[in-house]
């Protein structure tokens, strides 16, 4: 039986004997009773072995450390102490696997930086036990989210030869010797003797690939690893991330933001439900008001306001800022945590510069600004990020060579806008930035299982 069965069944199993399969977590051992904290991973909650000295194997089990693996049979009964409704009166307990005396988990609060350098172990800590089973639970919530909209899930390739993200944020696949590359006459390296025949990716983005089935399902979604080469060591940035990106046929910036809004509060009442003990924990432990945040957001009316209101915003506000608003430029984190305070809610920001975002992105009439939008939720920033897509295929095709994108690795996406093309957008939204979001953790090395940042790949 798993320990979350048994506490949906407590009353039924009250005074009936159970088998549970799991782990010490901690072992109290006095000289004539034990009492064992036992886990199994199912459930947030642990459950409490109680043993007596009449028991024919009492020294041995006294023997046992935190971390062995072990068998126990017992009859649930009522406890006693506080804390849990009931315990497990201990028959049998049988040694599955052992664990030496200086097992690294001991049953004290550790820093998340000493976990960090046990990764492999840290999920059988509280704290990342509760992380890592809402990152499990919104992985489905988003799923669900789609899959009962109608949205095909669209697996795109992880290599590639389109310069999404440029060049320069993208990982370089190849089978050659790097001691002893081959050359072209002019001392380059020759990209025809690679597996490929040319230069290949690890991709950073789904989106290009993701806009070539929505012109065929008209809903689709992309949800796996990207990666980036950023050489970034704050606590947002990470160089292999999980990413959510729908594509849209027939959708325009507006009917974008009804989605974004509508997922949103999809994913965050989902775990609120189905995580509540781990909710309740974070909002303990990690984050005062967390709980509280989430529910605030779920029944927000979200803003929506122009990039350029915003910069008025921003310079009418008697603040000496640390970056100045600029009508040109990207706002800072400053500038996003004071909008959100201003609006008292998530905030939409759309109409961008052209100049500061990607050349896919539809160009407005103004010719100065695109038809893109970011979502800044209180507490974390930025959330999505997305945009209507150019559907003229001339208007693309200037971007192009304007942004000095390799036309060559993009052609086929271009010839979408050529073959019943449409108007249609999508928007990105970084998985491990919703699960900071959603559990108060502030770092993004702490909500993804074997985090890949400069300077470290262990594991």
């Amino acid at each position: 039986m798993d320990v979350k069965e048994l506490y949906q069944k407590q009353e039924q199993l009250l005074n009936e004997e159970v088998t549970l399969q799991g782990w010490i977590k901690n072992h109290r051992k006095q000289k004539e009773y034990g009492f064992i904290d036992f886990s199994d991973g199912t459930y947030f909650k642990h459950v409490q072995l109680v043993y007596d000295d009449q028991l024919q194997s009492f020294e041995e089990i006294q023997k046992y450390h935190i971390g062995s693996a072990i068998t126990v049979t017992g009859q649930v009964i009522p406890s006693i102490g506080k804390g849990q409704d009931f315990e497990i009166k201990v028959k049998t307990i049988k040694l599955e696997g052992s664990c030496p005396e200086d097992y690294p988990i001991q049953p004290k609060r550790h820093s998340n930086e000493f976990l960090r350098e046990q990764a492999y172990l840290r999920p059988r800590t509280n704290l990342f036990n509760a992380i890592f089973r809402v990152r499990s639970v919104t992985a489905m919530a988003i799923h669900e989210y789609f899959q009962e909209r109608g949205y095909v899930y669209t697996h795109t390739p992880l290599i590639t030869t389109a310069d999404c993200e440029g060049s320069d944020q993208m990982f370089k696949v190849t089978t050659l010797d790097l001691n002893n590359l081959p050359k072209t006459k002019d001392n380059k390296v020759d990209m025809t003797k690679d597996l490929f025949g040319k230069q290949a990716y690890i991709t950073g983005t789904g989106q290009l690939h993701g806009e070539a089935f929505a012109m065929s399902y008209k809903k689709i979604y992309t949800f796996g690893p990207t990666f980036r080469t950023e050489n970034s060591n704050t606590k947002v940035h990470a160089n292999e991330f999980w990413m959510i990106e729908p594509e849209i046929a027939f959708c325009d910036l507006e009917g974008l933001m009804d989605i974004e809004e509508e997922m949103l509060k999809y994913i965050v009442s989902y775990v609120l439900k189905k995580c509540s003990l781990e909710i309740e924990f974070f909002d303990k432990y990690v984050q005062k008001g967390l709980k509280e945040k989430l529910e605030k957001l779920v029944n927000s009316k979200f803003i929506r306001i122009t990039h350029h209101e915003v910069i008025d915003i921003l310079k009418k506000a008697n603040i000496k800022w640390e970056f100045e608003p600029d009508y040109e430029e990207d706002i800072a984190k400053e500038h996003e945590k004071y909008i959100t305070e201003y609006f008292n809610g998530p905030v939409f920001i759309t109409n961008w510069p052209k100049d500061i975002k990607a050349w896919y992105m539809k160009l407005n009439d103004d010719n100065k600004t695109v038809a893109a939008v970011d979502l800044e939720v209180p507490g974390a920033g930025e959330l999505m990020g997305g945009s209507q897509r150019e559907e003229d295929y001339d208007k693309l095709m200037t971007r192009i060579k304007e942004m000095n994108v390799d036309e060559e690795t993009v052609d086929w996406f271009c010839n979408l806008r050529k073959f019943g093309g449409c108007y249609h957008s999508g928007f990105g939204m970084g998985f491990e930035r919703l699960l900071i979001y959603l559990t108060g953790v502030d770092n993004i090395r702490d909500v993804i299982p074997f985090p890949r940042t400069p300077g470290n790949c262990d594991y």
